[in-house]
């Protein structure tokens, strides 16, 4: 679902370095985790932004810096217009019935001592939504609305499969009825099948009450399914942002290219021309001067070292920080698939 224009969310700078400290008694700080380095984006109402990136780039720490589970080092959230961040207690209590989280584990994300008609009611009582037989009546409608039964309020979470947790999980989401919700990697924990019956049910959500989702994965092709456009992350910075389908058929920046190429083919006759990337993923404590993915680029020059790349728009929206941008060559069209029997000669 494309958003229609007006921005709900723009995120500024937004920083978020934990401190590393040394000594037991007299701490000092020695250095700091950098896993949110500079962000800049954002999300228009109605539409899907997919966060993508391999574990530890500080997809969830964005999503839950956003919602003020942690706090900011520095930058600004903009929802509506009004800075996240510059709010006190009261006015973010307010707010956050318009900014809800759906998190990646469905078996530590529910309270196994509540049952399920307690964990949808809580946050109807705990912002004076709705009380007594209303909240039954409103718990039991939103059971019905992610697929399951009103009977199911009185079960507890272990009583359920993943994918049934997760559904409650989305309706302890929706209770208070936000205009953005955060799904960070909602069904990585959940069997292929079961993943294609949770994302079904987001984009029918989205379509019947007008949501907004920060879709966070390191799975591409779920996030192309959902997603109107896709952020690429690496080590605490954004590499890319296109529209899903620009990003898939022309991706400008050589670690969106790997990713892309790890992505697997549904088609036994094909293959994909794979890119090894050297080395492992630098430290967030010490990153690379210059542009954080010279390491292991394979078009690096000697100045990408040295010079940190702008986040520039090449085009239709499509935003990209690499400083060689010319190897831009299609390549990654016209070398990607490959019939399994010429690829097994060659």
């Amino acid at each position: 679902m494309a958003g229609n224009g007006e921005i709900l969310l723009e995120v500024k700078h937004l920083v978020k370095h934990y401190p590393v400290t040394k000594g037991f008694i007299f701490q000092r700080q020695v250095g700091a985790v950098r896993a949110v380095d500079g962000l800049d984006f954002y999300i228009r109402k109605g539409e899907t932004l997919g966060l993508v990136g391999e574990s530890g780039c500080g997809k969830t720490t964005t999503g839950r810096v956003i919602l003020r589970l942690q706090e900011p080092t520095s930058g600004e959230a903009l929802f509506e217009t009004r800075d996240i961040f510059k709010l006190g207690k009261e006015e973010l209590r307010r707010m956050r019935r318009n900014m809800q989280i759906i998190f990646q584990d469905p078996y530590s994300s529910l309270n196994p001592r509540m049952t399920v008609g307690d964990i949808i009611g809580e946050p109807l009582e705990i912002h004076n939504l709705a009380r007594g037989k209303e909240k039954v009546r409103r718990v039991q409608e939103l059971l019905e609305v992610v697929g399951l039964s009103p009977y199911h309020a009185n079960r507890y979470p272990h009583e359920f499969s993943g994918g049934q947790r997760q559904r409650i999980g989305i309706a302890r989401a929706l209770a208070v009825n936000p205009k953005l919700i955060i799904a960070d990697e909602p069904v990585s924990a959940l069997d292929v099948s079961i993943q294609a019956q949770v994302l079904n049910l987001l984009q029918e959500l989205q379509k019947e009450f007008g949501l907004t989702y920060l879709f966070i994965a390191h799975d591409l092709s779920v996030v192309k399914h959902i997603s109107d456009r896709i952020a690429v992350m690496y080590l605490g910075k954004i590499v890319e942002l296109a529209d899903a389908d620009e990003l898939f058929s022309n991706p400008q920046h050589p670690y969106t290219e790997a990713l892309l190429s790890a992505v697997p083919i549904p088609n036994p006759e094909m293959r994909r021309d794979r890119i090894i990337l050297p080395g492992d993923v630098p430290s967030p404590v010490n990153p690379p001067s210059g542009c954080r993915f010279h390491t292991r680029c394979l078009y690096a020059q000697p100045s990408c070292s040295v010079d940190e790349p702008e986040f520039v728009d090449i085009g239709n929206g499509h935003f990209v920080a690499c400083p060689v941008r010319p190897f831009k060559t299609q390549r990654s069209k016209a070398a990607v698939y490959r019939p399994a029997a010429s690829a097994a000669n060659s």
